[in-house]
């Protein structure tokens, strides 16, 4: 047809044959990514090797360069630098090959090697271990594309913030780690943004200490927040509870999602629960059920239900928490209800 042919003569045809030569899927390319067919320069056997040489068989090959065909604009040269650099934190070929397969697009960002290099060295240094950085590569790339001095002054002002929020130096370093490790987001926040929300909690009468405590239980996603939004929820909190603001405070570390999460999102979990009949002074008794979505609250409840507990009369904490603590709640609950009642004196009825 007439648009197959302009395809033909716009694609690069000799691409197009190495690839079906590998049986990827080219319509799956055109239909994701057809200006990669388009380039006059693609080193599909070369990239298809350096894989093959790794350890990936050709169904993995295939299967990459579908998600990722951008793959195949980039120099041997540059695949095996990137190779190289991520050999330094993985602990083998193995690894390597099965985490290009799951995160091809992260592998084969390679415009950033230098800083990626740079920032690797630096978390290196600054003890994270290698199965984290791994883990940084794969699910937050975008770290690893500030010029490492970015990262660095982050790094600083966070630990310059912990101690003059009356953190020790003994535990700075096992506290910056772990943060990182929580939220490795935190890097792509500026030093304004991070001081801004910390003075707006001191603002609100929260101390040095239970500052410190909301940063560790937000797990830093504090600092993705800003004084508008924290301002709009804590109002929110304030008026459907009708408590002061001490009350509010102590609410607050206790459930600090209802600083986290945005007016909207606590008004639709808020109207979840009262339609399931919980009221509001229950709701205000255990905060922390509003971490949980709708539906999971739903289900809970629902189960609960079937075995026989009245959620409306009895606490919420059994609707709480992980899927592994509401698991344990409701085998206890389950166990209650069938263990029989046992009464030592009671006569024993001997049938004829």
């Amino acid at each position: 047809s007439y648009t197959t042919d302009t395809k033909s003569r716009d694609e690069n045809q000799k691409t197009i044959e190495s690839l079906h030569g590998l049986s990827v899927d080219i319509k799956k390319i055109r239909r994701l990514k057809e200006w990669v067919l388009l380039q006059d320069v693609a080193y599909v056997e070369e990239i298809s090797g350096i894989l093959q040489e790794m350890g990936a068989d050709k169904a993995a090959v295939a299967s990459i360069l579908e998600r990722c065909p951008e793959a195949i604009l980039h120099t041997p040269a540059e695949i095996n630098s990137q190779r190289a650099l991520w050999q330094l934190v993985c602990q083998s070929e193995k690894q390597l090959i099965k985490l290009i397969e799951q995160f091809p697009e992260s592998f084969f960002t390679t415009e950033y090697h230098e800083n990626q290099k740079a920032n690797i060295l630096f978390f290196q240094e600054l003890g994270l271990k290698n199965n984290i950085i791994t883990r940084f590569l794969t699910s937050a790339p975008n770290i690893f594309y500030n010029p490492v001095e970015k990262n660095k002054n982050m790094i600083e002002t966070l630990q310059r913030n912990y101690l003059s929020l009356g953190g020790s130096d003994a535990n700075m370093k096992i506290w910056i780690l772990k943060l990182l490790s929580q939220n490795p987001f935190i890097l792509l926040n500026t030093s304004t943004a991070i001081q801004e929300n910390l003075e707006f909690l001191q603002k609100n009468d929260f101390t040095d200490h239970e500052v410190l405590q909301l940063l560790s239980k937000l797990k830093g996603f504090i600092f993705q927040l800003s004084p508008a939004t924290m301002q709009k929820s804590m109002l929110f909190s304030q008026n459907i509870f009708k408590c002061s603001n001490q009350e509010l405070k102590e609410l607050v570390l206790k459930c600090p999602a209802l600083l986290y999460y945005s007016v909207p999102v606590l008004e639709e979990r808020l109207a979840g629960l009262l339609k399931e009949g919980i009221s509001v002074a229950q709701i205000r008794e255990t905060p922390m059920v509003l971490e949980l979505t709708t539906q999971i609250v739903q289900y809970r409840i629902k189960k609960l239900s079937a075995s026989g507990y009245d959620i409306k009369s009895g606490t919420l904490e059994s609707l709480n928490g992980t899927k592994k603590d509401f698991e344990v709640s409701y085998g206890k609950i389950q166990s209650k209800k069938e263990r029989p009642i046992f009464n030592p004196v009671a006569p024993v009825n001997i049938e004829d």
